[in-house]
């Protein structure tokens, strides 16, 4: 890679201050965004990116970006929506090329899914305010991914990861924990970012279970778990009592209809929605 501007003298060159209403805090510290890099490939089993192709969402001023780049990926593709952050990138790309791709543009509404012929990862400090709806569509079509490497809200984080019976335990656990092994990296204090937030942050690396249930199956899942975690101090004959035949259901199953929604495990949540 060619020389580039310090991220400080990058964020100052473009007067970058973070943006509330795109969920921005940045990472500015390239010891913090190399060990996010280094620590998801160690647990993969892996040195590099080599032959892979990698999407970061939110690059911001490109910490995270060039983290990735040194990971040597055959391509990285970033998505961002601010344009400040878009001249940015351009100059990361007079650097090193065509290795790195740019779409300004909403995540939300990107097709991760399209073909690129080889393993794909998504590696990402996410924003804030759309970080739920972006894993949930990328747990549905988790078959698809070699990885995800995701900075969360320490809360968010907690859900995902929480067992059944817990009070965090609701419709991210189940969906993340049908289709993937997570494990978490490592937490990071409210004083790594600028702006800092109020909270803490989590990284979390996810992997591809061998058996994945199909987006269809998913998606009675996720309307499921909406329904019982939605009233979730009520038993579940009366939380998904809007669902056909869920009393027989669940007696041929032999769920106890008097369970709550965090009695249930990941597993009955699918053997429902198989059934329905």
């Amino acid at each position: 890679m060619k020389e580039l501007l310090s991220l400080k003298e990058t964020v100052d060159k473009y007067e970058l201050l973070a943006k509330k209403s795109l969920g921005q805090n940045f990472l500015l510290d390239m010891n913090i965004t190399n060990k996010i890099i280094r620590l998801s490939l160690d647990a993969q089993h892996k040195t590099d990116f080599k032959g892979e192709c990698v999407f970061e969402i939110g690059p911001g001023p490109g910490g995270l970006t060039r983290a990735i780049l040194n990971a040597e990926p055959a391509e990285l593709t970033v998505i961002e929506m601010d344009s400040r952050c878009i001249q940015i990138m351009n100059e990361i790309k007079d650097a090193v090329g065509e290795q790195l791709q740019i779409i300004e543009g909403d995540a939300l509404k990107f097709d991760f899914t399209l073909s690129k012929n080889m393993p794909k990862n998504i590696v990402s400090n996410l924003p804030y305010n759309i970080s739920v709806p972006l894993l949930i569509s990328w747990l549905k079509n988790m078959a698809q991914y070699s990885s995800l490497t995701l900075m969360f809200q320490k809360e968010v984080a907690e859900r995902i990861t929480a067992d059944i019976g817990t009070k965090d335990y609701g419709r991210l656990s189940v969906l993340a924990q049908l289709t993937c092994h997570i494990k978490t990296l490592f937490n990071l204090s409210p004083t790594c970012f600028v702006p800092a937030p109020k909270i803490w942050s989590t990284v979390l690396l996810f992997q591809p279970l061998a058996e994945i249930p199909s987006a269809d199956i998913l998606s009675k899942v996720e309307k499921l778990t909406t329904l019982a975690f939605g009233q979730r101090r009520k038993m579940i004959r009366q939380s998904l009592k809007s669902v056909a035949n869920i009393t027989s259901v669940c007696e041929e199953l032999n769920i106890d209809l008097t369970c709550r929604a965090e009695n249930l495990t990941p597993q009955q949540y699918l053997q429902i929605a198989q059934k329905i």
